[in-house]
């Protein structure tokens, strides 16, 4: 290769890398967490739905009842939105089609209740909650919201959407998805300044040499092999979140301006409209019913979606889509659409025997993107591999550091450099300590949502930041969270056993697996850092430079 591709591809690389490797180490930490979203779910409500999958049904009618309680549910539409462990929803309530019914309720002032709240967009008689069918507990979205649900939305950044800058799409969506993008950039730049000595730097690990060849060796091997994975992930990242705004000039001149007719024709929603006729149904209606005959009818899916539309009255429709197992078929989508009032089916399509083209792009980006289509086991490795990304910032990190504290460099930028690089470190370093920490502290809080969980990881990870910040020192910044991390992580499951008897013996013997999973998952973080801590002990001061 001549020197100008070199240099092209050299500064490519860097420059992309170090603009986005503290958002990147954020996106692939939380990202790494998020393959076991429904196990930290499991372990932080103390249910397993492990333990339950197989030998539960789930109760719609029950929740139609305790609504019909308290609120008038005539011309209704609800959207069931099972969630991936199969054990709980997100309940969508619109208002009321019925004039008379909606005059009624405008006069009446919304009462607050928990599980209530106002709806995505909606008016004040409809509402968005979630929905625990094992318990049968509803709460609103914020009230239910849990570890896995914050560690999720944080790999795409979400929670930065409440910031008022808007191009297009909310700010934190539209930043992961120019992260994603320049990480592309930055694994192809990388793979081609690589690309004359891959196999022979790829089989060339000095671990007794000076740190910065340590950090070299570590960032170029695990960069092979972690790259078809990242690339993976950075494109089916780019893909899931950029979408929601490339998809907007489409629906403009396309669908004039209509998103529910784009996202109906991508196959994301049913937005069908069925005519309300002030007609009382005569017909008996269970719900259980229909999704009982749909299992059976459909064995080798999962229903996904349970769309009910214009309830009680006589034009009342049930709409029921599935996904297929993985073990199954890959890429497929089920939809069967009954009128109530004969019991007719209108619409039927397996969700095992149907695959359209628009299946198979969308179940080969999610499959790729989640991870969910080989079990636990692929879940570990993606784990690994998403922990390896993490490795892989924090040595290029160091590596651009080292390479630029020379004294040949102005020292306003060797400067610069080191405050750069130190602010990097203490905020990607803390999040390890910082995630344990928070759920120790989860244990001890009674019923905490998302207020909870936002203060209590926020501002230690800040007070962590920032006390590592202010120590400047990069090697006490990894020896001390690293210190952290082996304490905070081993205090999960030995807390957890304390408070809730959940000893690592008692969830494996109840087959509560999802619950044992988290608890030896942070055992064994809390050995590996163990090793690391050892190991850097070990290394001779003289060689640190």
């Amino acid at each position: 290769m001549d020197n100008r591709k070199y240099n092209i591809y050299f500064h490519t690389h860097t420059i992309s890398g170090i603009i986005i490797c503290a958002l990147l180490y954020v996106i692939f930490f939380a990202g790494s967490f998020s393959f076991f979203k429904d196990d930290i779910t499991a372990w932080q409500k103390n249910t397993s739905y492990v333990q339950h999958r197989g030998k539960f049904r789930k109760d719609f009618n029950h929740v139609l009842d305790s609504l019909a309680q308290h609120r008038e549910l005539k011309g209704r539409d609800f959207d069931f939105n099972i969630r991936r462990h199969g054990m709980g929803a997100y309940v969508s309530m619109s208002a009321s089609h019925d004039s008379t019914l909606k005059k009624k309720a405008e006069k009446k002032i919304p009462e607050p209740r928990r599980g209530g709240g106002r709806g995505r967009g909606g008016d004040d008689d409809s509402a968005y909650f979630t929905y625990d069918f094992i318990n049968k507990k509803e709460a609103e979205y914020r009230a239910g919201y849990d570890m896995g649900e914050f560690l999720y939305r944080l790999h795409f950044l979400a929670q930065l959407n409440s910031i008022p800058v808007r191009l297009g799409a909310p700010f934190g969506y539209l930043l992961a998805g120019v992260v994603s993008f320049i990480f592309v950039f930055a694994l192809i730049t990388g793979l081609l300044l690589h690309w004359d000595k891959i196999a022979s730097n790829f089989f060339t690990f000095r671990p007794w040499s000076k740190w910065k060849t340590v950090w070299t060796d570590l960032h170029t091997a695990l960069g092979v092999i972690g790259f078809p994975f990242q690339l993976i992930f950075a494109v089916t990242g780019v893909v899931l979140i950029v979408n929601s705004f490339l998809l907007t000039p489409y629906a403009k001149f396309l669908y004039q301006g209509n998103s529910e007719k784009l996202y109906h024709a991508l196959e994301y929603s049913d937005s069908t409209r069925f005519e309300y006729t002030y007609k009382p149904l005569d017909t008996p209606f269970d719900l259980n019913a229909y999704l009982a005959k749909v299992e059976q009818k459909w064995d080798g899916g999962h229903i996904s979606l349970v769309s009910v539309r214009n309830y009680q009255d006589d034009n009342m429709h049930l709409i029921i889509q599935s996904k297929p197992d993985a073990s199954q078929s890959f890429a497929g989508s089920g939809k069967i659409i009954y009128r109530v009032r004969d019991q007719k089916v209108l619409y039927e399509v397996s969700p095992v025997e149907h695959s359209t083209y628009i299946d198979k792009v969308k179940a080969l980006v999610y499959h790729l993107h989640f991870g969910d289509f080989g079990g636990r086991p692929l879940r570990v490795m993606f784990f690994v591999l998403g922990v390896m990304g993490c490795v892989i910032i924090i040595s290029g990190i160091l590596i651009w550091l080292v390479a630029r504290d020379k004294n040949n460099v102005p020292k306003h930028k060797r400067v610069f450099n080191f405050w750069t690089a130190n602010i990097f470190m203490a905020a990607c370093l803390s999040m390890l300590p910082v995630t344990a920490f928070t759920m120790i502290i989860l244990l001890f809080l009674e019923n905490p949502g998302q207020s909870e969980i936002y203060n209590w990881y926020f501002y230690s990870w800040l007070i962590l930041g920032i006390y590592f910040v202010i120590r400047r020192d990069i090697a006490l910044t990894n020896k001390q969270t690293l210190i952290l991390s082996v304490v905070t992580c081993f205090l999960v499951p030995v807390f957890h056993g304390i408070m809730r008897n959940n000893w690592v013996w008692n969830t494996f013997n109840r087959q509560a697996y999802d619950i044992l999973f988290i608890d030896l998952l942070f055992l064994s973080l809390a050995a590996v850092s163990l090793v690391a801590l050892l190991k850097i002990k070990k290394k001779p001061a003289a060689d640190a430079s």
